[in-house]
């Protein structure tokens, strides 16, 4: 992580001249240090190298692809990852949030939007490296759900399950009012910073990664208004139901 105030680093991965040109000048525009590379041997060098504090990474490259630039990356060092993909296809970026990434984008997108994304991606780096020196309660239990809050870590029905920091924070949220249903645009909002309705599609493909990793009984789907983190009975407080007698009614 840089220093306050210092510049970020970014590194564009990419292999259309066009687009990497005029993601870079409107990222230097912005204030930022950009980098870019236009295969993945060179993506992977030049993150190794140059240490990167956000990767912006096409997943169609020349040498390997923008997913095995992603997993050796994360494998290095952690670093956010903002995926573009020139398909709308939702397989594809189930499996680039798998590999680490973050957040994604389908072309052709906005650059607006792209450095809009960009600057969540950081603040939420800058977020959690406060709440690391936060004294705060350690973990939260919901069931066999166990929720680390100071470790970042999740154990379900005993196996540790390994989370990207965006679906860590994804279930975080949900987890901090249990049972109750949360919008698409509130879960953009918070866990990305982001109140733009178009994004809620990111927040459908990171609940279906993250419902692949702790089981999907544990998130219920509200049809046309959003998700809740299911518990079982006698949570918070709450009774489980009494057996009836034989004689009563």
């Amino acid at each position: 992580m840089t220093t306050p105030g210092a510049q970020r680093r970014v590194l564009v991965v990419e292999d259309d001249p066009t687009i990497v040109e005029a993601i870079a000048a409107r990222l230097r525009a912005e204030g930022f240090l950009v980098q870019t590379a236009a295969d993945g041997p060179a993506a992977v060098e030049t993150a190794t190298a140059w240490h990167p504090d956000l990767l912006i990474l096409d997943v169609m490259l020349p040498g390997f692809d923008g997913l095995e630039v992603c997993r050796r990356v994360q494998a290095q060092r952690p670093v956010p990852v903002l995926m573009l993909t020139a398909r709308d296809d939702e397989t594809d970026m189930l499996v680039g949030l798998g590999v680490g990434a973050d957040d994604y984008m389908t072309k052709p997108f906005s650059m607006r939007e792209l450095v809009a994304r960009s600057h969540v991606l950081l603040r939420r780096i800058e977020r959690a490296a406060v709440a690391a020196t936060t004294p705060r309660p350690g973990s939260v239990r919901l069931g066999d759900l166990e929720i680390d809050r100071t470790q970042r870590r999740v154990r379900a029905a005993g196996k540790d399950i390994h989370l990207t920091p965006t679906e860590f924070d994804l279930l975080m949220c949900l987890a901090r009012s249990p049972r109750a249903v949360l919008t698409r645009e509130q879960l953009l909002a918070e866990v990305w910073d982001w109140a733009d309705a178009s994004g809620t599609r990111t927040v459908d493909s990171h609940v279906k990664a993250l419902r692949r990793k702790i089981g999907a009984e544990r998130i219920r789907t509200v049809h046309g208004v959003g998700y809740a983190l299911e518990t079982p009975p006698g949570f918070a407080g709450e009774t489980p139901a009494r057996p009836q007698a034989a004689n009563e009614v």
